[in-house]
């Protein structure tokens, strides 16, 4: 497995530049195999990037119907609730693309108003949902092959709904777990746990601000996981750092 650092000099930057790397490796993987299995993320750079997906001409010589997309982690709220990520990643990115993305192929975590009562009910749907898609690559558990999956970390340094200190941290054997007593609101969610994170081939972790370079720091550093999460969020083939100027400014970013 390989680790690279890159940093760009804002926020909007690295979304746009993040944007532009994820279509080139789509359209790459694209000529070796299908499909290509994306997983998703929230938060405010998160969100950017997809809107600058939905920007950039390149998207147009992607062919959407060999592309799944998932997501990494999901407020528990009902379905259409601005909060989910499901929700913004509609409006920023998979409404725009209309017909190209075929509806089967996006498989967003369910929401607390489809019949999962609790968020281990929906974790446990989730992982059923993912283990209809599971390659023998993955031979320890149900997932796709994620070809690049796609994480923010937060101040605290949390990647999807894995916080420092929570049960949630130390769940294995399964794909998704729920999540309960989130420091960041909503409370109650959905997360996919470090089995299934791990199991991606890529990991781009994108983070901004300079209220998050300490964790991007500590986590670069090889933090334990119940410390600095981010610090766990590594692929089997590959692991990127994507930071703008800010994040990476406690000069520890090697």
């Amino acid at each position: 497995m390989t680790r690279a650092v890159v940093v760009h000099p804002d926020a909007d930057l690295l979304a746009e530049a993040v944007a532009a790397r994820l279509l080139t490796r789509v359209l790459d993987l694209q000529s070796v195999r299908r499909p290509v299995h994306v997983v998703l993320t929230g938060g405010t750079v998160g969100i950017k990037t997809l809107a600058a997906v939905a920007r950039n001409p390149v998207r147009d010589a992607v062919d959407w119907t060999g592309v799944h997309l998932w997501w990494g982690d999901e407020r528990f709220v009902p379905d259409g609730d601005a909060e989910r990520n499901e929700t913004q990643a509609r409006d920023a990115l998979i409404d725009a693309l209309g017909d190209a993305l075929p509806s089967q192929n996006v498989h967003p975590i369910p929401a607390s108003d489809a019949g999962a009562a609790t968020p281990e009910h929906a974790a446990e749907q989730y992982a059923a949902e993912l283990a209809r898609f599971a390659s023998a690559e993955a031979a320890d558990l149900a997932v796709p092959a994620f070809d690049v999956a796609l994480f923010g970390m937060g101040p605290d340094g949390h990647v999807a709904s894995l916080f420092p200190g929570h049960d949630a941290l130390g769940v294995t054997g399964t794909a998704a777990v729920g999540v309960h007593g989130s420091p960041k609101p909503p409370p109650e969610r959905v997360s996919l746990t470090f089995d299934a994170i791990r199991s991606a081939r890529e990991v781009w972790v994108v983070a901004a601000g300079a209220e998050k370079a300490d964790a991007v720091a500590s986590a670069l550093a090889g933090a334990a996981v119940d410390q600095t999460p981010a610090a766990g969020a590594v692929g089997h083939e590959r692991t990127l750092w994507l930071l703008d100027a800010a994040a990476a400014a406690t000069g520890q970013v090697t």
